[in-house]
């Protein structure tokens, strides 16, 4: 289930990441919806990443939540294979995909709203809603069941918490970089915008 949450968590964060801003287009000339590609969210690309590595290492570390069947002093002793190498929670793998499920729906609704007149956009919702939002189920169930005769890596509570701070932490990221990126490139009519 390790390989199942690692691809879903991949795939849900790269997608939000990857995913041009969509907006209507409505100045005189040119009426329409309208995709580009911003190199400028590496930023938020970027916060979510050194967000996510603040919790796996200093902040996991300082909570000690252990894992299902471990104690703190096997954990601490990190025994290859012993399935207690690192404390549990809050879980790193929630944190991260829930975090890129806030972000794009942080920008999804940004763009619709203030950018798009409230008009609704089926590419844009499922590149950054849907799609991530279903990759974040499928890692957070992924993290919590494990093979016959192995552990799960976090307990509910764990991958609860990891979900709705990195959920919270994306959507204030996500929002706040679409707010000060306007989806247009500003110049001309590339599809590109740095």
């Amino acid at each position: 289930m390790g390989t199942v949450s690692d691809v879903s968590l991949v795939l849900g964060s790269s997608v939000v990441f990857l995913m041009p801003r969509v907006y209507y287009s409505d100045p005189e000339a040119t009426v329409g919806w309208k995709g580009r590609w911003h190199f400028s969210v590496l930023a938020p690309a970027m916060t979510m990443t050194a967000l996510t590595l603040l919790v796996d290492l200093p902040i996991k570390n300082a909570i000690q939540s252990v894992r299902r069947g471990c104690e703190v002093q096997e954990t601490q002793a990190a025994v290859s294979d012993s399935g207690c190498e690192s404390f549990g929670g809050p879980s790193t793998h929630a944190f991260a995909s829930w975090g890129a499920t806030g972000a794009g729906t942080g920008i999804f609704l940004v763009d619709t709203f203030r950018y798009s007149s409230g008009r609704f956009n089926a590419g844009g919702f499922i590149g950054n809603v849907a799609f991530p939002l279903t990759a974040s189920v499928v890692t957070s169930i992924a993290r919590g069941v494990a093979p016959e005769g192995k552990r799960p890596y976090e307990d509910a509570g764990q991958i609860a918490i990891g979900g709705v701070t990195g959920f919270l932490s994306g959507l204030a990221i996500g929002t706040a970089y679409a707010m000060f990126q306007p989806p247009n490139c500003g110049y001309g009519n590339a599809l590109f915008c740095w």
